[in-house]
């Protein structure tokens, strides 16, 4: 039984850890970015952090730590103290493919705790101008009629590019020859150049070119049709219902967060999705905004985690 000095401690203990908490955060907070500076997840990560900073009224500073495909990032943070100033810019690639392309020393999700997915990005299957084919169904009968002598470029092995890809040659019963490149913007170059007949990348890697003599983008990879190629159908709309795949950028803390920190955080990014100027800075570099709940996002990794790893698998994906 407890003393009544022992029950004060106790009470004195929790009333510490309580107002600890509600006085998060004390001191700036550090988000780590998987990617240099200068890309699309960096950018986001960008927007994110002077969203927070207003918000929270505190500093969120953006820390870009590059290398192994974003594993070193992702590990720094699933190693950093969870306490809500170390958070990470999690890209789908780290938290779905990644581990299963290579040897990580983090779980993609028993590491981490989710907070909110900020963006998505749709893929855009563009097509050289002088590739025979206009259209997806016209596509898919011309490399039928010449199995295994049609490439398609992608941003490397084992990048959401190829993967997407791979699914949709599979789905369709093809065969066809993969050209990797080292990043989507080579691989876009050589699709515009006539070098590659295609490549299914970002949506805003095709956007520029869409609507010029360049390429033409014939299908997209959503759910729906982009908001940004309104004109441009699905692959589901276009004879393989089911078929969706997307990219994302999510903030993500260490596990072991406290909920009242995850929840505040996951608040302040909800009411940034309602935010007509906060949607307008994603929408200009090609993403489109989200910001959905802690157990949204958690739902989304287990489910990518199934859907990648596969695709993973199927292709027999390895690193360049």
């Amino acid at each position: 039984m407890k003393t009544k000095w022992q029950y004060l401690a106790a009470v004195a203990a929790l009333m510490a850890a309580g107002s600890a908490q509600a006085a998060w955060p004390e001191r700036p907070i550090t988000l780590v970015v998987p990617f240099a500076a200068g890309g699309n997840t960096d950018s986001i990560a960008r927007i994110s952090a002077e969203w927070l900073t207003a918000q929270l009224k505190q500093t969120v500073v953006v820390d870009n730590k590059p290398g192994a495909n974003g594993a070193i990032a992702a590990d720094y943070v699933a190693r950093a103290k969870p306490d809500g100033y170390t958070l990470f810019m999690a890209t789908l690639p780290q938290m779905a493919i990644v581990p299963y392309l290579q040897k990580v020393t983090y779980d993609p999700v028993k590491s981490f705790e989710p907070v909110s997915i900020v963006a998505t990005n749709e893929f855009a299957l563009a097509v050289s101008k002088n590739f025979p084919a206009k259209t997806l169904p016209e596509m898919v009968s011309y490399i039928k009629a010449n199995p295994g002598k049609v490439a398609y470029a992608s941003a490397g092995s084992g990048s959401v590019s190829h993967l997407t890809m791979a699914m949709f040659v599979k789905r369709a019963g093809l065969s066809m020859i993969h050209a990797p490149y080292r990043g989507g913007a080579p691989a876009m170059a050589d699709v515009i150049g006539g070098q590659v007949p295609m490549y299914f990348g970002n949506v805003a890697e095709a956007l520029p070119y869409s609507k010029t003599d360049k390429v033409n983008v014939i299908a997209v990879s959503g759910d729906k049709p982009a908001p940004d190629l309104p004109d441009v159908k699905t692959v589901a709309e276009q004879g393989y219902p089911g078929f969706s795949t997307q990219t994302w950028n999510g903030i993500a803390a260490p596990a072991g967060t406290p909920k009242e920190v995850i929840d505040r955080i996951a608040g302040s990014l909800a009411q940034a999705g309602k935010d007509r100027a906060f949607g307008a800075k994603l929408a200009a570099i090609g993403v489109a905004v989200l910001c959905n709940t802690p157990e949204e996002f958690a739902a989304k990794l287990v489910e990518d985690n199934k859907i990648w790893s596969a695709a993973v698998k199927d292709a027999g994906a390895s690193l360049d």
